[in-house]
């Protein structure tokens, strides 16, 4: 135990160590630079005109700036804020981490001082599986925004197709979904007519929508509109055509769930059976089930069911889950 000790000790002040000389030297860097324009010797580098307009500017306090220089390094800081924002969540990429790297230290604690020694070496299991689960509920919450925006996006094609042939413009009946409708579609379409509104053209604000919510409803939208505003037509027809067709592939799929029901539901229960029965064993015959925590051919042999069992849902998840 002491060694163990001696050992987090030293990672702990090492770590510290670093932090504080690598926030020194950044702080450092920071003053030089302010200083340099003050007295007009910065280094003058032109723009660059390929980037393209940003009209939501993301913070850029001094906050959490090693975890920024370390998701700009990897290049998933982007990626982390793209999968933030389809979920509704107004986070920076910094407090996902964060988050995730205090769930993995907490559970990794927590299983290997509350647990018997045998057992506690669950806990380089249990930690990055406790770092994974806020990342887990932003990937959920992005599901369940991503469904529920289509299951409003034909009622709000219908109110466009509407709206237009009431007179009113395109550009004004997306401001008058946000009145009308509920989150997120409301959010999303006054998001859109924010962006045009504020000069950025129409086909960059349609394909921030199409990346913002990635379904291919979406993508039919925003080819209908560009291809109208290019060619011409009657754009509410085609607008009601795509919600008539959006409505009938939902029929289908709910079609297809009924009929691929009895094969999830036993997928779940061949999966549950193994747990439901290695915990079961653990009250009517420890001694056992304790072979596959003491002996090394027991961990190879647990290890290896885990695989097989997760190996074997996939491959019935895969076989029921037909896209339409």
């Amino acid at each position: 135990m002491i060694p163990f000790l001696a050992t987090f000790s030293a990672v702990v002040l090492v770590t510290a160590g670093g932090y504080v000389l690598f926030e020194s030297r950044m702080r450092r860097a920071h003053v030089d630079h302010i200083k340099s324009r003050l007295l007009g010797t910065a280094n003058k580098t032109p723009k660059r005109k390929s980037e393209a307009p940003v009209l939501f500017q993301a913070d850029e306090s001094n906050k959490d700036r090693i975890v920024r220089e370390v998701l700009k390094r990897m290049q998933v800081g982007p990626r982390l804020q793209d999968l933030l924002e389809r979920a509704g969540l107004r986070w920076p990429a910094t407090r996902l981490v964060r988050l995730m790297l205090s769930g993995c230290l907490c559970g990794f604690a927590a299983t290997w001082y509350l647990l018997p020694a045998p057992v506690n070496r669950l806990a380089f299991l249990a930690g990055p599986s406790a770092g994974a689960l806020p990342f887990l509920y932003v990937w959920r919450k992005s599901g369940q925004r991503r469904r529920r925006f289509e299951a409003q996006f034909p009622e709000g094609l219908e109110f466009v197709a509407r709206a237009m042939r009431a007179g009113h413009a395109f550009s004004v009946s997306l401001e008058m979904l946000h009145h009308e409708f509920d989150e997120p579609l409301a959010g999303e379409f006054r998001r859109t007519f924010d962006e045009q509104n504020l000069g950025l053209p129409l086909e960059v604000a349609l394909e921030k929508l199409a990346a913002r919510m990635p379904l291919l409803d979406v993508q039919f939208f925003v080819s209908a509109v560009l291809l109208q505003k290019r060619t011409g037509g009657n754009l509410a027809e085609v607008l009601d055509k795509l919600a008539y067709l959006i409505r009938e592939r939902f029929k289908l799929r709910g079609r297809i769930r009924a009929i691929s029901a009895h094969g999830r539901m036993t997928g779940t229960a061949l999966s549950l059976i193994p747990a439901a029965v290695a915990v079961m064993m653990f009250y009517v015959n420890p001694q056992y089930v304790m072979f596959f925590v003491h002996d090394a051919t027991g961990h190879w042999m647990m290890g290896g069911a885990i695989a097989l069992q997760l190996a074997g849902y996939a491959v019935i998840k895969k076989i029921v889950s037909i896209e339409v």
